[in-house]
């Protein structure tokens, strides 16, 4: 959002904790620099301060200094809203919003480059680091479209339980799955898939849902949708379907289908089942909105993945290929290390999995369990715990590895970060190993010790 701000020409500051984050380089890149630390002379001279959930939220000491000096303050969620309007930029804009428990981050990112490569110029805001295809996370087009990911996490977690998403208001909504994956705000799977099902209330007219029809919860959801609605997946009944998907380590190829019409074979350059399927999204909003599938084709197999989503690293000096990813939920969990499963049985995953946050790991706790099927062996860090939680001693990441244990896996607790990177060094990993950092952390500092980052 940054970014975005200072190439639409307002002057943009801001703070931050000193840890650095994956968003730490584009911003840098971008020449944004934020002070350490929070402090209300920070907000001495500015218009509008737009703050998060994190770092106390409205209690934060620069959102008390504003509103006592009665200078805007918007929520993150509630910013993209207003700049997916277009009013701050005085023109109309059409929204793209992609939403869904898992993958939207992938197929956001997927879509932006899709229009882009097409030569629409598109305004994007994207929840990662760097994402080679569109050079950067974040970007303020001349074109007509706002592309955005939408969170479904609430506007502000103590003081506006409001989903994120309730502020965008697009024309295409993409929404990839539906599972329960925030314990910390909704109580139940239906609570959740209640929220998704209010937010297609905002889509505009003439625009549609474009949604995964294979998706159970998504199932149900469509039972009382009454817009219109455009179901992807590998299921025959969808509108659009997914078949012969062939997985590599350059990308996965498929073949997509309309209506039982062949719309012919697509390339995408990330591996795995689940990117097959966030790309089939990707290219059904570029033909929905227009675009030729020719340009459509070329721009999904231009992407080649976004920071922390399957990324590799490099190769150890010992020999072993690394991996690092951004699952944090059973689910994508599962899907990523079968993924690297494909694309090396003949070698030994290593998975190093940091839980994320105590609420989570305790009401997944026996989904994480069964999610690890596909590694060889599970080293278990400490719950990376959010600063929005205290710290709950009923769940730790040491009961997790006695349950991952009696699954008959092979599981070492390694608490700190620290002490994963001593192990893997001692162990000289060779060229018969795969490793993976996961988790929604800091676990991917691991990795970047490993291979001198």
């Amino acid at each position: 959002m940054s970014i975005i701000a200072k190439e639409a020409g307002m002057m943009v500051t801001g703070c931050d904790i000193a840890e650095d984050f994956i968003t730490t380089d584009p911003l840098a890149r971008a020449g944004i620099v934020p002070l350490v630390g929070f402090s209300p002379s920070h907000v001495a001279n500015v218009d509008l301060v737009i703050t998060t959930g994190a770092h106390g939220g409205f209690n934060n000491p620069e959102v008390i200094a504003a509103k006592q000096k009665e200078i805007p303050v918007l929520t993150q969620g509630e910013a993209v809203g207003e700049f997916m309007k277009g009013t701050l930029f005085g023109r109309k804009l059409t929204g793209v919003s992609v939403t869904g428990c898992h993958g939207k981050t992938t197929t956001t990112a997927m879509v932006a480059t899709v229009f882009a490569s097409a030569g629409k110029d598109p305004s994007f805001i994207i929840g990662t680091g760097n994402i080679p295809s569109l050079g950067g996370s974040g970007h303020f087009g001349k074109g007509d479209y706002f592309i955005a990911e939408a969170d479904e996490y609430a506007t502000e977690p103590t003081f506006d339980k409001t989903p994120k998403f309730m502020w965008q208001f697009p024309t295409y909504l993409v929404l990839t799955n539906i599972e329960f994956d925030h314990p910390d705000v909704y109580e139940s799977l239906d609570a959740t898939r209640n929220a998704f099902a209010l937010f297609t209330n905002n889509i505009q007219p003439g625009g549609a849902l474009i949604i995964n029809g294979d998706d159970p919860q998504a199932k149900l959801l469509l039972q009382s949708f009454t817009g219109k609605a455009i179901t992807f997946g590998f299921e025959k009944e969808n509108t659009y379907v997914l078949s012969d998907v062939v997985s590599t380590k350059h990308g996965t190829s498929f073949r997509a289908a309309k209506d039982g019409k062949a719309l012919g074979v697509f390339h995408v350059g990330v591996p795995g089942e689940h990117n097959a399927l966030n790309a089939l999204a990707a290219i059904i909003v570029g033909l929905e909105a227009g675009l030729q599938i020719k340009s459509v084709k070329k721009g999904i197999e231009s992407f080649s993945g976004t920071k922390r989503r399957l990324e590799y690293k490099g190769e150890l000096s010992s020999g072993a290929l690394l991996y690092d990813d951004y699952a944090h939920h059973p689910t994508e969990i599962k899907k990523t290390l079968e993924a690297l499963k494909q694309l090396y049985p003949e070698k030994k995953l290593v998975c190093l999995f940091q839980p994320h946050t105590y609420s989570r790991t305790k009401s997944l706790f026996d989904q994480f369990i069964y999610s690890f099927e596909a590694a060889d062996t599970v080293l278990l860090a400490d719950i990376y715990a959010s600063l929005r939680e205290a710290q709950d001693q009923s769940v730790s990441s040491a009961l997790l590895a006695k349950g991952i244990q009696q699954t008959g896996k092979e599981v070492k607790l390694l608490p700190r970060l620290s002490d994963m990177v001593q192990y893997v060094q001692e162990k000289k990993l060779d060229e018969s190993i795969v490793l993976v950092t996961m988790g929604a952390g800091d676990i991917y500092k691991v990795g970047e010790s490993l291979i001198g980052l």
